[in-house]
C-alpha cells in the first residue's frame, strides 16, 4: 500500500528543493496513466478530481480508483479532492478515504475564507488527512479575472488556518493553453518570506517549463496543478488513434490506445518538476 497524505509528499519536496505533480484526472485511462508515468519516474504523483470530473463521475467512484491504483502502487500516491466546495463535499471526501482535500474559500471574504478553511483543516487533520487551501483567487482564461494574493493576507491565512499547502495567485491562471504566464517572482518571494507552507501553483499548464522547473528547484513551490496540458495530449492521441484506425469502434480498445502517449506526457511533467 502506497497511500500517502499531501503533507508527505510536500515536506520531504520543501526541504529537498524539488515539487510534486497534482495531476487532473477524469477518468480512469489518465489516472492509470499517471501512475505508470510516476512509477517510471520513481517519483510521488497526487491524483485529483476536481469539480467538473465529480459531475461526471460520483466522489465514490473517484476514491475507489484513486485507492485501487495506489494500492497497487510502488510510489506514494496522494488521492486529492481539488477545490472542494464545501465542508460537507470535503467531509464526504475524508469518509470516503481521500488522503488531502482542498476547500476552495477564496472567493469569500478573507476572514469567512479564515474560518471555513480552519474548520476543514481541523476536521482533516482529526482524521489523518492532509488540508490545502487557496488565498488570492486564481482566475481562468477566457473567464474570471483573477486576484492577487496579498503576502500579508498569505501569511495570515497560514498562521490562523493551519493549511498543509497553499495556493496562491502570482500571474497563473487556470485552464491557460499556452505557456504564457507571468510570475510575479517580488511577490512570490514576498510570501516565501511570510510563511514556511508549502506553496502550491494552480493553473500550471500555462507556465513556461523551464519556469516551472526553476520555480521548482529555487522557491517553495512544491505542488504543480497540471490539468489542461495533460488534457490536449489526451485529445491529440486520441484524435491520431481515431484516424489511424478508422474502423475501429471498441472503447477499450480506442481508450487503451491513448494511454502511452498520456504516459510519454506526465513522465515529461514529472521530470520537469524534481
Amino acid at each position: 500500500m502506497t497511500r500517502a497524505t499531501l503533507s508527505q509528499v510536500l515536506q520531504p519536496a520543501l526541504r529537498g528543493g524539488h515539487a510534486v505533480a497534482g495531476l487532473v484526472c477524469l477518468g480512469w485511462e489518465d489516472a492509470r496513466a499517471f501512475v505508470a508515468a510516476a512509477e517510471a519516474e520513481a517519483a510521488p504523483v497526487i491524483l485529483q478530481a476536481g469539480p467538473g470530473a465529480r459531475r461526471h463521475m460520483p466522489l465514490p467512484v473517484w476514491a475507489a480508483m484513486f485507492h485501487a491504483l495506489a494500492d497497487a502502487a510502488t510510489v506514494p500516491v496522494v488521492s486529492h479532492l481539488d477545490h472542494g466546495q464545501s465542508a460537507v463535499e470535503c467531509e464526504e471526501a475524508i469518509r470516503l478515504g481521500f488522503t488531502s482535500v482542498m476547500f476552495d474559500g477564496s472567493r469569500l471574504p478573507l476572514d469567512d475564507n479564515i474560518a471555513q478553511t480552519r474548520a476543514v483543516v481541523e476536521m482533516a487533520h482529526a482524521a489523518g488527512v492532509s488540508c490545502e487551501g487557496e488565498i488570492g483567487f486564481v482566475g481562468y482564461q477566457d473567464g474570471a479575472e483573477g486576484l492577487g494574493t496579498d503576502p500579508g493576507e498569505a501569511a495570515r491565512f497560514a498562521a490562523e488556518t493551519g493549511v498543509d499547502a497553499m495556493a496562491v495567485s502570482i500571474g497563473n491562471v487556470h485552464l491557460q493553453t499556452d505557456q504564457a504566464a507571468q510570475i510575479d517572482r517580488d511577490k512570490l518571494a514576498a510570501i516565501e518570506a511570510a510563511t514556511d507552507v508549502p506553496l502550491v501553483i494552480h493553473g500550471g499548464s500555462g507556465l513556461p517549463h523551464a519556469l516551472r522547473r526553476d520555480l521548482a528547484r529555487q522557491t517553495a513551490v512544491c505542488k504543480f496543478n497540471i490539468g489542461t496540458e495533460l488534457r490536449m495530449a489526451f485529445g491529440a492521441a486520441l484524435r491520431d488513434t481515431l484516424a489511424a484506425q478508422p474502423h475501429t469502434f471498441d472503447r477499450i480498445a480506442l481508450l487503451s490506445a491513448v494511454e502511452p502517449a498520456l504516459t510519454d506526457r506526465a513522465r515529461a511533467v514529472i521530470r520537469d518538476l524534481r
